[in-house]
């Protein structure tokens, strides 16, 4: 890992749910460009994993399993986490189908992932970012919460309610130096449901779906100086497709 042009070098970042997909693709940029990452998630054997191709690189990271469903969880990781001066609410799960097939209990956990966590997370870590000079919240929205897509009211509400949720934390915290922005990913490849997002990836002006380091790539840039007049900000990385 070089040492060359490292903008977090000094700083520690936590990223929620970094044991695969964006969140493992951003631990790992964060990592390279010289945070200290704390690798959150709830498996120990996948945490440990992306904790070791970090340190492999000459990086700096550690563990710490928390189920972000349960509020006092979600209070215990930002108690381990201590003073992080970069927070990724990558966390969550998607459901998609017909309204009328999505149950309660299924429905409340969405929001409980999707939404109460991040939020309780930046309610116990944002203030002490303000106290010790500022900081860089990154939420992961999505482009479900910007455009409608059928089988998507859910998903697409939780992220849409993220993404409100960052333009109000950028105006409570902004004006004592924290920024706060949202990263709406397109379609991302990954190891589920690959059908649906090759078909997804088809209606993007590009054409494709992205990878997991095209949107890692974003949120670094967010969460580090080089965005330093950006806050309050939901940038689209989706292949063009809510531009048309």
């Amino acid at each position: 890992m070089t040492t060359a042009n490292q903008s977090l070098r000094g700083r520690t970042a936590l990223v929620t749910g970094a044991t695969s997909g964006i969140g493992r693709a951003a631990a790992i940029q964060l990592a390279r460009e010289g945070a200290e990452v704390i690798v959150h998630g709830r498996d120990p054997n996948r945490g440990e994993e992306v904790v070791a191709e970090i340190v492999r690189s000459h990086g700096k990271a550690r563990f710490v399993a928390a189920d972000l469903s349960d509020p006092a969880e979600v209070r215990r990781l930002a108690d381990e986490s201590g003073e992080v001066d970069v927070l990724v609410n990558n966390a969550g799960f998607s459901w998609f189908g017909p309204t009328a097939d999505l149950d309660v209990a299924t429905y409340d956990a969405l929001f409980d992932s999707n939404v109460r966590a991040a939020y309780f997370l930046v309610a116990a870590l944002a203030p002490k970012m303000v106290a010790n000079g500022g900081g860089s919240i990154v939420n992961i929205a999505s482009m479900a919460g910007g455009i409608g897509l059928a089988g998507a009211a859910a998903y697409g509400g939780t992220k849409a309610t993220l993404a409100a949720m960052t333009r109000s934390w950028a105006a409570e915290f902004s004006p004592r130096g924290v920024r706060v922005n949202a990263v709406a990913p397109g379609p991302v490849y990954t190891a589920a449901d690959s059908a649906r997002i090759e078909a997804l990836g088809a209606t993007t002006l590009l054409g494709r779906a992205a990878r997991a380091d095209e949107i890692a790539e974003v949120i670094t840039f967010l969460a580090s100086p080089a965005s330093a007049y950006i806050t309050g900000a939901t940038v689209a990385a989706d292949g063009g497709r809510t531009a048309i």
